[in-house]
């Protein structure tokens, strides 16, 4: 659990707010905040995927990423070759 925690106060559908106080009197999740806060994790990792994901396009349009990707990727060849099992030591 996280060391520094705020309370904060947030509007939720009805119906949602019901459902996850059932998961947590059913004992399917550790608490309402538990659930919460597992819930609000997950989604920000997506959305840190999704923004990876538009930053990785917009990089993949950059000609000098590129290239240097590209130089990086020559570089190590023969390394990768050795762990892929592809070349003799």
């Amino acid at each position: 659990m996280a060391t520094n925690v705020r309370n904060a106060t947030f509007s939720l559908p009805v119906d949602l707010l019901e459902r996850l106080k059932e998961f947590a009197k059913n004992r399917d999740i550790p608490s309402l905040n538990a659930g919460v806060r597992e819930a609000l994790e997950e989604y920000s990792r997506k959305v840190e995927k999704e923004k990876l994901g538009k930053q990785m396009a917009e990089a993949s349009n950059d000609p000098l990423f590129m290239k240097d990707l590209e130089d990086s990727m020559k570089s190590f060849e023969h390394s990768d070759a050795e762990i892929a099992g592809t070349q003799e030591w």
